[in-house]
């Protein structure tokens, strides 16, 4: 099973919740998962479409729970994204459906009478908190999804049309969380990107289980991280180490090739035939040796001291050639 999965089996476990939240859940699902079906003389039906079978069952209760209807579910097979089922729940009864249709605003009348149909978020839906989270569980359960965290951080809500889109947005940013809305096949979809918005969403829609999961993945993967910085760090400063060593060492042996290491002062001798004689010490190392002992800034101020008679020898011996 998917993490996405894991995370949606485990939000169908909720309890259910009182009226209001029920009423929350529903209409979520209504704008997420449902489509109207128009039967003729004026009556209509609705019906919601998924892919997770533990959604459906979840649609199926909370219908039922609240409308004195029957609803049919239907299975069919999916013949794009590999031929998945496609559970649908179906309310044929008129009269329920469009009661179900009106309680969620999906269906209302202006002042002249006519029915139209609301494409954003009632207000009377997500005046209380718990509400408000209900309504987000819903939403992500109908058209949610949440990578894998050992890949990647991503967490997105497939909509259907910019308005309903950013009405989510801003019902999330409630919660002090900022999503994006970015257009895709003709769908809006809000996405979370970093790891820490996503957890404190999981939080909020009420998946405990899985933010824990996916916290201990996060603190594995910074410990992980932490240990290739330290590593990367040391390479590169070992490196570095290395390479100032030849350097010292080639500026060195230049040096002892045209005039010779008695002609420095005692100084620069003493430090220069300790570093041909022991080429692996480190500048504290070699520091510890002379007499008297002198610290690793007093040890690297007298190898630049070699390197640039080094670099005037070369320079003297390119303007005689």
């Amino acid at each position: 099973m998917s993490f996405s999965s894991s995370v949606k089996s485990e939000l169908c476990n909720t309890p259910l919740g009182e009226r209001c939240c029920v009423m929350a859940e529903l209409a979520a699902f209504v704008h997420m998962n449902g489509t109207m079906l128009f039967l003729g003389n004026n009556e209509v039906g609705v019906y919601f479409s998924t892919e997770n079978a533990a959604v459906a069952r979840r649609i199926f209760k909370l219908v039922k729970g609240r409308y004195k209807v029957q609803p049919e579910i239907l299975v069919r097979k999916n013949q794009r994204l590999k031929k998945n089922n496609v559970y649908m729940v179906a309310v044929l009864d008129s009269l329920g459906a469009r009661t179900l249709l009106e309680d969620v605003h999906v269906l209302y009348k202006d002042e002249l009478g006519n029915t139209n149909i609301y494409e954003g978020i009632k207000s009377a839906f997500v005046e209380n908190e718990c509400c408000r989270r209900a309504y987000l569980r819903a939403t992500f359960l109908g058209g949610g999804y949440i990578s894998d965290p050992e890949k990647n951080y991503h967490l997105e809500i497939v909509t259907h049309g910019l308005e309903y889109a950013q009405a989510l947005s801003d019902l999330i940013e409630r919660f002090n969380l900022r999503a994006k809305i970015v257009e895709r096949k003709g769908n809006y979809v809000v996405y979370f990107k970093e790891g820490e918005n996503i957890a404190n969403f999981l939080n909020v829609i009420g998946a405990h289980q899985a933010l824990l999961e996916l916290e201990n993945i996060r603190a594995c993967k910074d410990m992980r991280n932490n240990i290739n910085r330290i590593v990367n760090c040391e390479t590169a400063n070992l490196g570095k180490t290395v390479n100032a060593a030849v350097r010292q060492i080639e500026n060195i042996e230049y040096i002892r090739q045209t005039i010779g290491l008695h002609m420095l002062s005692p100084q620069l001798r003493e430090i220069a035939e300790l570093r041909l004689k022991y080429r692996d010490a480190t500048l504290r190392e070699l520091g510890s040796m002379l007499t008297p002992p002198i610290g690793k800034s007093g040890v690297n101020h007298r190898l630049r001291k070699l390197d640039e008679i080094a670099d005037a020898l070369r320079k003297e011996k390119k303007e005689e050639m």
